[in-house]
């Protein structure tokens, strides 16, 4: 009988116990963006600034960032699927990236990009048009 009583008090303690809530994510603070977006081309924030380089000897116009964050700025020519030429100005970090293109007939279209190749990328805008780029 003692035996069920002391079952009874271990099983009412066991399910009475509030569990402990898990603390909030911790935030960090970075000026690292988690995406690149098309404005980001427009306007270079002081924390990229202070990183600003530019090396005609390579394709990108300037780099802002640090080793294993760096984001380049392009100069892009290409095609649409119709074989209309269009040209822009795109950031890229990493393998993807965004920025506007114009052609003769839009003055503005925003993309996202992905590179395919080296001096190569694919592009879909928000209609979902494909273009096919490469670095001037």
């Amino acid at each position: 009988m003692l035996k069920n009583y002391l079952i009874l008090l271990l099983l009412f303690t066991f399910y009475s116990c509030k569990k402990a809530s898990a603390p909030p994510p911790v935030q960090i603070n970075s000026f690292y963006k988690t995406a690149v977006t098309a404005d980001d081309r427009k306007t270079i924030t002081p924390e990229e600034a202070k990183t600003y380089h530019v090396n005609r000897t390579y394709q990108y116009e300037y780099r802002t960032g640090n080793p294993g964050h760096y984001e380049y700025n392009y100069d892009v020519k290409g095609v649409n699927v119709l074989g209309d030429s269009v040209c822009g100005n795109i950031n890229v970090q990493g393998k993807y990236g965004a920025g506007i293109l114009n052609s003769d007939t839009v003055a503005e279209i925003e993309i996202n990009t992905e590179w395919i190749s080296y001096g190569k990328l694919k592009a879909l805008d928000k209609k979902g048009n494909q273009y096919n780029l490469i670095v001037k």
